[in-house]
């Protein structure tokens, strides 16, 4: 478990991001066209996984919009942000603005991604949904950073995150 803050009040999470060197837990999330997706889908590639409770909220969207732009540089990497949003939600937005770099995975249909990366909030108004943080995943599918940011409303540390990729 590991506390974090919601507009400085403490909530808490089910669990703890994956250990560095550890494998990433395996996963079974929702893309845009409602098709199921997991860990092996990306096997081979660096995976950034920016993890968060919304997308329709300012510091998600910012994050959703600032990895997009650094995709570019990284094309091989697969940029996934995932969020317990609607795979129509994400869609929207993605579409409307204009993000075609990154790609994104609904947690629509249970919270099992987020209780086994140790995401899951479990107390306070956004239990449920996860919690903000960035996992980066290398091409045989070990962790080699994580970030649980502290407060839901900070933005990650981007430049530790893409120092990661290699």
């Amino acid at each position: 478990m590991a506390t974090i803050t919601l507009r400085g009040q403490p909530i808490h999470t089910g669990g703890n991001l994956p250990h560095i060197h550890a494998t990433a837990p395996d996963f079974q999330l929702v893309n845009s066209d409602l098709e199921v997706r997991s860990l092996k889908d990306f096997h081979g590639r660096r995976k950034l996984f920016n993890i968060f409770p919304s997308i329709d909220t300012p510091v998600c969207a910012l994050s959703t919009r600032k990895f997009n732009e650094h995709a570019r540089s990284h094309p091989e990497t697969v940029f996934l942000m995932v969020s317990a949003d609607l795979p129509f939600a994400q869609k929207r937005f993605c579409g409307l603005e204009g993000l075609a770099n990154v790609v994104t995975l609904s947690m629509m249909r249970d919270r099992d991604f987020a209780r086994d990366w140790g995401v899951l909030i479990i107390d306070g108004p956004l239990a449920g949904l996860a919690a903000r943080a960035v996992v980066v995943v290398d091409e045989a599918d070990r962790v080699v950073y994580h970030e649980l940011v502290p407060e839901i409303g900070q933005e990650p540390d981007y430049l530790r995150a893409l120092g990661a990729l290699g």
